[in-house]
């Protein structure tokens, strides 16, 4: 509705101003006297000139008399033409005083059309400038309304799904109801907090699956140690060769399956490796965006980024500092205090909450795969957030440092400096 008044406004100034247009066009300076007013003028100052000092006005006209030396001997008001050449520049009227059949002066008559036909221009000029003011006025509020309510949205809107494509389903899309679009971004959370939940079930799905994989390695390698026991016995009680191989082939089966067993733990792992990391030379200020885009609470105040080249990969840094700041919110809840620091060949940002940290015995277990502290329980969670952090560091060639600080958990973030790799 607002929306709509504007547009009424706006119209109704453009239909002003090109009316005010036309108008201006259209007219024209018609500099031309009284005939009447002008020969009653001429008539009156011929009667009364043997005594012009007596004379009176008696037109609506402003005029100025002058003898035959120039001189001039009657005005009805200061500031009008008092001289031939200043008459004909202003295009006063200019006629002889005539008496006893000769001329004796003139009479110069303002002419007061050409100056109330230049006010008038003045004021249409004035008024359009005005109008146009105001139109640029009404189109720049417009342009800033358009930017906070689609524009904004819409570039909040494609980092969120390159947050959403790069695996990042913690932090939730920030939406303004009242904003047109408020609806539509609102599905996308949905969509994002059901993909979470996918994501949830499908590591608890892992997870039982790693169990149940330990569960039945433990019951496979119980009777198959048996059997190469017994085998072992067999081998060395046999008497002919061919019963010794017999034995000795059943050994090396039993080993062959211990193996495949052993090797079904380590088979989830290269899951991960489907992450691909791509880092390139960029500049140091992206990364206070980055953090800015994680810290979306804003408990955190950021620092300046020294100026510099780093090698990095934006969109997994991103996940980083994202996981980095969703487990502060999560477990901490507090203020966080971050710093940057430039040292030797890289550059390491530190974010610290006051949390009061985890047990020291469960600080090594941070980055480890499906591992959480004490404190995290009745917290959602999968436990691969630093897990996943600390491999994309190190596949950029930097690392990541989790510790108990002086107020919380500290988490240090290191990254190179392009051409350091």
């Amino acid at each position: 509705m607002r929306g709509r008044r504007l547009w009424i406004g706006f119209w109704c100034l453009a239909v002003a101003e090109a009316l005010g247009i036309f108008l201006f066009a259209i007219r024209n300076s018609d500099s031309r006297q009284d005939a009447v007013q002008v020969n009653e003028a001429l008539q009156s100052v011929r009667e009364d000139w043997p005594a012009m000092e007596e004379h009176k006005n008696r037109t609506d006209l402003d005029y100025v008399v002058l003898d035959q030396e120039g001189t001039v001997v009657f005005r009805t008001e200061e500031g009008l033409s008092e001289s031939l050449h200043a008459a004909v520049l202003h295009r006063d009227t200019i006629l002889d005083i005539q008496a006893d059949g000769r001329t004796v002066g003139k009479i110069l008559i303002y002419n007061g059309r050409e100056a109330a036909f230049q006010e008038w221009k003045r004021a249409c000029v004035l008024f359009l400038c005005a109008a146009m003011g105001v139109q640029c006025a009404f189109l720049g509020g417009y342009l800033c309304c358009l930017n906070r309510t689609v524009l904004k949205p819409f570039q909040t809107l494609e980092r969120f799904a390159q947050r959403v494509a790069g695996g990042n389903l913690d932090i939730p899309l920030p939406m303004d109801r009242r904003n047109v679009f408020g609806a539509f971004t609102e599905s996308f959370d949905i969509m994002r907090a059901e993909l979470k939940k996918a994501r949830q079930a499908e590591a608890q799905a892992n997870e039982s699956k790693k169990e149940l994989v330990a569960k039945l390695s433990h019951d496979i390698k119980t009777p198959v140690a048996s059997i190469k026991a017994a085998a072992e016995v067999g081998e060395a009680l046999a008497e002919s060769p061919r019963l010794r191989e017999n034995y000795a082939q059943i050994i090396r089966k039993a080993d062959q399956i211990n193996t495949l067993v052993t090797n079904l733990f380590t088979a989830t792992l290269k899951e991960l490796k489907q992450l691909a990391v791509a880092p390139l030379d960029r500049e140091s200020g992206e990364l206070k965006g980055l953090l800015d885009n994680a810290d979306y609470l804003h408990r955190a105040v950021i620092p300046d980024i020294p100026d510099c080249m780093v090698y990095m990969d934006p969109l997994r840094l991103q996940q980083v500092f994202d996981n980095i700041f969703a487990n502060s919110y999560k477990y901490a809840g507090t203020e966080i205090e971050v710093t940057v620091s430039r040292t030797g060949r890289s550059l390491t940002v530190t974010a610290e909450d006051y949390g009061g940290g985890v047990k020291e015995e469960e600080v090594f277990l941070l980055k480890e795969k499906f591992k959480r502290g004490s404190n995290a329980e009745g917290v959602e969670g999968a436990g691969l957030g630093l897990y996943i952090a600390d491999y994309f560091m190190r596949e950029m060639g930097g690392g990541l440092t989790v510790e108990n600080g002086e107020k919380g958990l500290r988490v240090s973030v290191t990254v190179l400096l392009s051409g350091e790799i």
